[in-house]
C-alpha cells in the first residue's frame, strides 16, 4: 500500500464522527480491515481482556488518566529539550519541580490570557452528535515514531515510566482504561508524531476483536487488538496538518479519538463534563482546553474552556465562606495535608436551594466531597455521607469538600490506600484508620465551631411551640411509657432554664494579619528563660504560637508561607535505658503532630507522643516559620517538650437504671412565611433560607439531626400549601376551627415523623435511590423523611379521618 493510501485511510477514520461509522468504513474497505494477518493482540498478550477491563469504573475518571498522560508526555518533551535523560539524577525529582523548571512562568497561569495559551498544549475536544459523543485529546508532548508504537501506546505492564519521578504513570496500562467506555465495539484511534521531527506520521486502530462462531466455542473472552498493515504501523509524512484543534496546527506530540464515548448521559462539555474532569484533577501540573463543537450547539461563542483543575475555582470562588487546613504527621502515615472548603448557604443573591445547586454544578458534580490526592490527581474519594455519618455534621453536607494530598505520605502506607485503576479507595485496614484519623481530627477546632456557629442561628426557643407540644401530648391517646417522656421532655428543659446564662464575650475590634510576618512566638508558660511544653504521658497537648500573619497564610494560592517542626536534641530518661542523644531526623519517630492554619493572629500545633517516648524524656524542638518572600530567613522558637506521668483516669459514672434516664423528645419548631405581629421571634422562610434549609409551599417539615444522630428538633412550615388547601376546603372557617386544624396539621406530622424517624433508626434501615445514570445513592434518612412528607402523604395524614373509616 502507498503512503498516499495510507493517508487516505487515516484521514477516513479521523472523520468518522461515532462507531456506527468506524463499522461502515470497515465493511468498505475489507481489504485493509478484514485481514487476520493485520490485527495484532494489544501488549502481545491475547489474556489482555482482563487488564483493559479491570481499571476506571468511571468514564470521567478513565478520560482523566489520557489528560495525565498528556501532561506527562509535555514534561517528557521538556525535560528532553533542556538536555536532560529523564531516568537520569539530574532530572526533576516530582512533578512539582519539573513544572518549576521547564515553565518558570507556572505563577502566571492563574491569569486568563497566560492560562488559555498554555492549556493549548492539551485539548479534550467533542465530536459527533449531542447523543453519541466522540472524543478528540490531544497533547504537544514529546510523540513516538511510528516503530515505537508497540513499546509505548500499545504495551501493558512494561513500566516505561518506572525511573521517571516526575510524571504521574508508571505502569504503562491507565490509559488504556478509556477504550472500555468507547461505543459497543470499543474502537480508539492513536496517532503520533515525535517532536523531533524526525520520522512520519503513525497511526492505528484499537478494537475489541470480534469473535467469529468458532472462537466464540473455544475461548471465555475476547481480547483487544490493534492495525499495522504489512507488518508495520502505517504511516505517512507531514508538516503540519488541521485536526481541528483550537488555534492551532498539529505539528508533534499525540491525538486520541475515543469514538462513541460513554458519559453516562452527559453531554454538554462545557457545563457537565468540564466541572467533572475538574473533580478528578483536584491541582493539575498543566492547564488544558476544553472545545464544545459549535455545529452541536448553536450558540453565540463560549464554546472554550481554559481550565487549571479544581483548585483555581475554588481560589477564585464567590461562594466560600471559609478555606483552612491543617497538616498532619504521623510515623506510620507519613506528611498529609487536609484543606476544607465550607460553602456559604446563600450567595450571589440566590436563593438556599439554587446556591446549593450552582455548589454542587460547580464544585462536586460526580457527588465526591472528600478528595484523596497524589500530585494533583485524584485517586479516591468519599461522598457526603463521610460528613453526615463520620463527622455528624448534617447542616454541612451540601456546603463542605475536603481535600487530603496524599503525596508525600510513606509509600508503604499510601500503596494500601488506593486501587491500582486510582479511582477508588482500597477497604483496608489503612483506609480505615486515615478515615477514622480524619473524622477525629476534623470534629475538633474551626470546622466544629463554624458547624455550631449554623446549627446556634437556627436555634428558637419559643414558649408557645413547648407549651403546644406538652397539650399535644396530653390530648393524644399515648400509653403511659410515652406520657412520661413528654413530661421528661419539659422537666429537662425546665433544668436547663435554671443555669445562669453565660456573660457575652467581650467585642474585638477585626483581626488584620499581614502577608508576611514580622513576629513568631511561642505562648505558653515560661520556666526561667526556657519555654517548656508539659505533656503528660499517654496524652497530647496543643501548643499555641502568636503571629500577626494573615488566615490564609498557609493556604493562599500566590506565595504561600510554610511551618516547620525540628527536633534539635533528644534527651531519654537514663531510667528507660536508653542512651540517645542528639538530632533526630523525623519527628515523626516522636511524635504526631497537626498544624492548622493560623487563626486571627493564633497558630496551633497538636503534640501527640508515639509509644517510643517515655516518662521523663526531653526533646528541644525548633518551629520555623517560613515565608516565600524570604525562604532563608525563617522567624524561629525554641522550645522544649518534657513527658510527665500520666494523668490518672477519672473513675467512669456509674450508669442509672434503665427506668430512672431522662431521654427528651425532639424540638417542635414552627416556621412562617414572614413574620407575623404577634410572632415578631419566629422563625421564617427566610431565615432558615440564610443557613440552607429551604422552606417554600412544597414543604412540609426538615428533621434536623444533632452530632449523636438523635432527632434534634422538627421544623414543621406553618405556610405550606397542603395547610393552606385544607383551611381553605372549610369555608368561612372560625378562629378556634383555624388553630384546631393547625393542631391537627403539626401533631401528626411532628409526631408521624419522629415514629417514622425512631422505627427506622431501630432497625437499621438504609435508604437508597436510583437515579437516571441507573446508579444507587445512599440517601441519607432524613431526607427520605423529608420527600416522603412533600409528596403525597403529608396531605393524607392530615385528611384521613379514621374515626369515620372505624364507624363505617
Amino acid at each position: 500500500m502507498f503512503v498516499s493510501q495510507q493517508e487516505e485511510l487515516f484521514w477516513q477514520l479521523y472523520k468518522c464522527r461515532n462507531e456506527q461509522e468506524v463499522d461502515k468504513l470497515i465493511r468498505q474497505r475489507p481489504e485493509v480491515f478484514g485481514q487476520p494477518d493485520n490485527w495484532l493482540p494489544l501488549g502481545s498478550n491475547k489474556s489482555n481482556f482482563s487488564i483493559v477491563e479491570n481499571q476506571q469504573s468511571n468514564p470521567v475518571a478513565a478520560l482523566t488518566e489520557k489528560l495525565t498522560n498528556a501532561m506527562d508526555a509535555i514534561l517528557v518533551r521538556r525535560c528532553y529539550e533542556e538536555g536532560l535523560d529523564p531516568e537520569s539524577k539530574a532530572a526533576p525529582g516530582s512533578i512539582e519541580e519539573a513544572v518549576t523548571a521547564f515553565f518558570p512562568q507556572y505563577k502566571n497561569w492563574d491569569l486568563q490570557k497566560q492560562r488559555k495559551e498554555q492549556a493549548e498544549s492539551i485539548q479534550v475536544l467533542a465530536d459527533g452528535s449531542v447523543r453519541d459523543t466522540s472524543i478528540v485529546v490531544y497533547d504537544a508532548g514529546e510523540g513516538q515514531h511510528p516503530s515505537q508504537f508497540e513499546e509505548t501506546f500499545l504495551s501493558l505492564l512494561r513500566g516505561n515510566k518506572q525511573k521517571i519521578k516526575f510524571v504521574h504513570g508508571r505502569y504503562n496500562m491507565g490509559g488504556t482504561g478509556a477504550i472500555v467506555f468507547c461505543g459497543k465495539r470499543r474502537y480508539q484511534l492513536i496517532a503520533s508524531k515525535r517532536f523531533t521531527g524526525d520520522g512520519p506520521f503513525g497511526f492505528t486502530l484499537i478494537r475489541e476483536h470480534p469473535l467469529s462462531p468458532e472462537e466464540a466455542s473455544e475461548v471465555k473472552d475476547t481480547w483487544y487488538e490493534y492495525l499495522k498493515i504489512d507488518g508495520a504501523i502505517p504511516a505517512f509524512d507531514i508538516d503540519e496538518i488541521n485536526l481541528g484543534l483550537h488555534r492551532r496546527n498539529f505539528r508533534f506530540g499525540a491525538i486520541i479519538k475515543l469514538y462513541s464515548y460513554d458519559l453516562h448521559g452527559n453531554r454538554n462539555f462545557l457545563l457537565d463534563l468540564a466541572p467533572r474532569i475538574n473533580q478528578f484533577l483536584y491541582n493539575p501540573a498543566l492547564p488544558f482546553t476544553v472545545k464544545e463543537s459549535e455545529q452541536r450547539y448553536k450558540r453565540r461563542g463560549g464554546y472554550v474552556l481554559s481550565n487549571y483543575g479544581l483548585i483555581s475555582l475554588l481560589d477564585r470562588s464567590d461562594y466560600l465562606e471559609a478555606h483552612f487546613s491543617q497538616v498532619m504527621r504521623h510515623r506510620d502515615i507519613g506528611k498529609f495535608k487536609v484543606t476544607v472548603f465550607v460553602f456559604k448557604a446563600t450567595a450571589a443573591d440566590k436563593t438556599a436551594s439554587k446556591t446549593k445547586q450552582a455548589i454542587r454544578d460547580s464544585y462536586f458534580k460526580n457527588g465526591m466531597q472528600v478528595l484523596f490526592s497524589i500530585a494533583g490527581q485524584v485517586h479516591g474519594h468519599y461522598t457526603s455521607e463521610f460528613i453526615t455519618r463520620t463527622l455528624q455534621f448534617n447542616l454541612l453536607k451540601d456546603y463542605l469538600l475536603i481535600h487530603v494530598d496524599c503525596t508525600e505520605m510513606k509509600y508503604p502506607f499510601r500503596r494500601e490506600l488506593f486501587m491500582a485503576s486510582r479511582d477508588r479507595l482500597k477497604q483496608s485496614k489503612e483506609a480505615a484508620d486515615l478515615r477514622k484519623k480524619l473524622g477525629d481530627s476534623l470534629k475538633k477546632g474551626k470546622l466544629k465551631d463554624i458547624y455550631k456557629q449554623r446549627k446556634d442561628r437556627l436555634s428558637h426557643d419559643s414558649a408557645d411551640d413547648e407549651d403546644l407540644l406538652k397539650q399535644m401530648g396530653e390530648d393524644l391517646p399515648f400509653n403511659e411509657d410515652l406520657q412520661d417522656l413528654i413530661k421528661q421532655t419539659f422537666e429537662l428543659d425546665a433544668k436547663g432554664k435554671k443555669q445562669k446564662p453565660k456573660p457575652p464575650k467581650p467585642v474585638c475590634e477585626p483581626f488584620e494579619g499581614k502577608r508576611y510576618p514580622s513576629f513568631f512566638h511561642i505562648d505558653i508558660k515560661m520556666r526561667g528563660d526556657t519555654p517548656v511544653v508539659q505533656i503528660p504521658h499517654g496524652d497530647s497537648k496543643t501548643v499555641q504560637f502568636e503571629s500577626d500573619v494573615e488566615n490564609q497564610y498557609f493556604d493562599r494560592a500566590d506565595d504561600p508561607g510554610d511551618l516547620n517542626i525540628l527536633v534539635t536534641t533528644y534527651s531519654p530518661n537514663d531510667a528507660s535505658g536508653g542512651d540517645q542523644k542528639g538530632t533526630v531526623n523525623d519527628i515523626s519517630d516522636l511524635f504526631s503532630v497537626i498544624r492548622q492554619s493560623p487563626q486571627d493572629g493564633k497558630i496551633r500545633l497538636v503534640f501527640e507522643p508515639t509509644e517510643d517516648v517515655q516518662v521523663g524524656d526531653e526533646i528541644e524542638m525548633r518551629a520555623d516559620l517560613l515565608s516565600s518572600a524570604e525562604p532563608n530567613d525563617a522567624l524561629s522558637e525554641m522550645f522544649w517538650i518534657m513527658i510527665g506521668e500520666p494523668q490518672p483516669k477519672k473513675p467512669a459514672k456509674p450508669k442509672p437504671p434503665p427506668k430512672e434516664q431522662k431521654l427528651g423528645l425532639p424540638k417542635l419548631r414552627r416556621v412562617f412565611q414572614q413574620v407575623v405581629a404577634d410572632k415578631r421571634e419566629a422563625l421564617t422562610w427566610e431565615k432558615l433560607d440564610g443557613e440552607g434549609i429551604t422552606m417554600d409551599n412544597s414543604v412540609i417539615m426538615h428533621p434536623l439531626v444533632n452530632e449523636s444522630d438523635e432527632l434534634e428538633a422538627i421544623y414543621i412550615n406553618m405556610d405550606s400549601s397542603i395547610l393552606k388547601n385544607y383551611r381553605t376546603k372549610k369555608r368561612n372557617i372560625s378562629e378556634d376551627e383555624s388553630t384546631a386544624a393547625d393542631r391537627r396539621y403539626i401533631s401528626r406530622v411532628y409526631y408521624h415523623t419522629l415514629f417514622l424517624y425512631a422505627i427506622n433508626k431501630g432497625k437499621n434501615y438504609a435508604v437508597s435511590q436510583a437515579n437516571g445514570d441507573e446508579q444507587v445513592n445512599d440517601i441519607e434518612l432524613t431526607d427520605y423523611l423529608k420527600d416522603l412528607f412533600d409528596s403525597n402523604y403529608a396531605e393524607f395524614l392530615v385528611n384521613f379521618e379514621s374515626g369515620a373509616m372505624i364507624l363505617s
